[in-house]
Parts: C-alpha cells; structure tokens; sequence
C-alpha cells in the first residue's frame, strides 16, 4: 500500500521511496557500505558546505567518498548562496552523483549562524531562489530537505513546499520538528501532513522518529507521505531498511540476536579500518559502538572498555571473546543526529 518498488524521482528511478538520510559525522563511506545492502531506495553522503566544496578543501573532499555500488546516490549541500550553489550543483553532478539536495534543516548553531541550514527557513523566497540556481544548472533531480519551521511561531513547511515545487524542486523532505526543538520531543508529523496538502506536483518526504518498521507504516498512514527518509534508526541497524520492507509487504519480521548485532559490528569495523587511519578508526568505533550496543542489555561493560581502547585490534579482540551469550536486546532510542 505504501511501499513503492520502483519508485521515480523526477526522471530517475530508484529501487524504493525508502531512503537513508545524509547524516552529519556519521554517514560516512563505511556508514554508507553497511546500509547500501540493505537496497534502500537512495543513499546521501554527508552535508558539505558549498564555499568549502569550491574551494576544495581537503577536509571536505573526502565527505563525497562513493563507491560504485552506492548507486543511487545523492550530495546534500548547504549554504546560502544562489551562485555557489549552481557551481556546487555541477561539481557534484560531474562527480556521478544522481540527486543533490539543499539542506535547510540543519540546527546546529556553527551552521545557523551564516543563515545556512535551518537558518534559511528565516527567508522563504532565498530558498527558491537557491533551488531555481540549482535547477537551472544540472540534469539530475534536485531536492530539498528543511524543518517544519525555524520555532512554533514560524511554521514555513506549507510555504516552502510551495517555493520549492515552483522553483523545480522535485521533492521535499520535511523534518517533523523546529529548528528550536533540535531533538526534544515527538517529530510532529502532522506538519509533513500540511506539507502533502499543499503539494501538487513535488514530492514529500517523511522524516523524523522512524525507528522501527511499525513506526514507517504510521508515518505513511498519518501524513500520505511519498516517501520516507530514515535518520537515526539506521545507526547501529542498518538491517531497518529490510525490517521496513518485509512489514509492509506483509513478510514475516527476522527476529535479531546480541549474535547477529555483534557479527554487524566486526562488519562495521572491518569497513572503517580499511577505510581511516589507525588513530581515527579507534575513536569512530567508539562513537559506533555505541550505536551496535546502545539496545544490548548486559553490554555496558564492552561499551566502556571499548571507549578506553588504544587500538583496533584491541577493539576486536574485546567483542569477539565478549559473552554475548549472557546478553539480551530490547530497545533505546539513540539521542544524536546532524
């Protein structure tokens, strides 16, 4: 019923309206090895600044990291500028990549602060003007992914649909939340609903507080959403992607032990080691670790162990001989996302 396999964004298609968010210092090259198993419909690497992008700095670079089989794959661009974005639109459409995105929903104060990211939900009309450069420029679809509003009191989803769809936008993603809420509290998805409301030809994108499968169907049901964007319930569960899938198509749910979360996590690891330096693999695999265990009931031992490693091998060696026969899963809800 809701599930759309395949599914077309403007003239592309892609596997299903399922898709993995960019996630700021998490949805790295080996964040985006682990999902792309799963088949979601579309990948996003990490947000990169557009001055940064032009100037090609080497901090930023790596960001775009892809790999042929991450294909459909989107960059997600932030900043302010109707001219950098349509040279950052090329850059990155002359790199493979087959979406870009405009961030407009990104709360962190160090973003905010230049009006980029949820800032620009200050100035509706900057953000056409933004996406009408972008889409001006390149061939492949152009998206949008903003928040509800900047607080209560500034609700623009309705209206930056509207800027969005006349600007060429193809799709919209909506943020159930306010900039002002961060993370605090339910994502209100009545403010997708709105959004889907007012849309005639773009489409909407669900996204916020979709943790398990039953929480996908409900979003789809509460808002008739197109698609949906799965944040933080990806992280330490890549597999959520295939639980949504086998929900709603009526499939029997697997049913995951501390075994399999431990073989996803050397997985995990493997990637990030062959991918970063030894001093930055340790320090990812704590920040990892805590997404593998944060659901792990009798975990809290390697979890603390694991944050005073010194090295990988260290690192392996504690999860490998941890008796994960004497653990148990229920369920945490993670507290960080960018």
């Amino acid at each position: 019923m809701f599930l759309k396999r395949p599914f077309s964004l403007g003239k592309l298609t892609l596997p299903s309206n399922v898709l993995c968010a960019p996630l700021a210092g998490c949805s790295d090259l080996p964040f985006r090895r682990m999902t792309v198993k799963y088949r979601p419909g579309l990948v996003y690497c990490e947000m990169v600044k557009m001055d940064a992008l032009l100037h090609m700095n080497p901090k930023t670079l790596p960001l775009l990291d892809y790999e042929p089989s991450m294909h459909p794959i989107g960059a997600q661009l932030c900043g302010t500028k109707p001219e950098y974005a349509k040279q950052c639109a090329k850059i990155v459409e002359d790199m493979g990549f087959d979406v870009v995105d405009l961030n407009c929903g990104c709360p962190v104060d160090k973003v905010t602060k230049d009006g980029s990211g949820s800032g620009m939900l200050k100035n509706p009309e900057l953000i056409g003007e933004v996406i009408a450069s972008m889409v001006s420029t390149v061939k492949i679809p152009v998206t949008v992914k903003i928040r509800a509003g900047w607080d209560t009191d500034c609700i623009v989803g309705p209206q930056v649909t509207k800027i969005a769809e006349q600007a060429g936008a193809v799709a919209i993603c909506i943020h159930g939340r306010t900039r002002e809420q961060g993370y605090k509290g339910p994502a209100n998805w009545d403010y997708i609903r709105e959004c889907k409301q007012v849309a005639k030809n773009i489409l909407v994108i669900g996204n916020g507080d979709i943790f398990d499968a039953e929480s996908a169907e409900r979003i789809f049901i509460h808002t008739g959403c197109d698609a949906i964007l799965l944040s933080r319930g990806t992280m330490g569960q890549p597999w959520l992607i295939e639980d949504i899938y086998r929900h709603l198509s009526g499939e029997p749910a697997i049913e995951y032990t501390p075994l399999h979360i431990r073989d996803a996590f050397l997985e995990h690891l493997e990637h990030i080691v062959s991918y970063k330096d030894p001093h930055k693999a340790v320090l990812d695999l704590r920040r990892v670790g805590c997404w593998f265990l944060r659901s792990i009931h009798g975990a809290r031992a390697l979890r603390e162990t694991i944050n005073r490693s010194k090295s990988v091998d260290e690192v392996r060696a504690m999860i490998e001989n941890y008796p994960w026969h004497d653990c148990a899963i229920g369920k945490e809800v993670v507290n960080a996302e960018c």
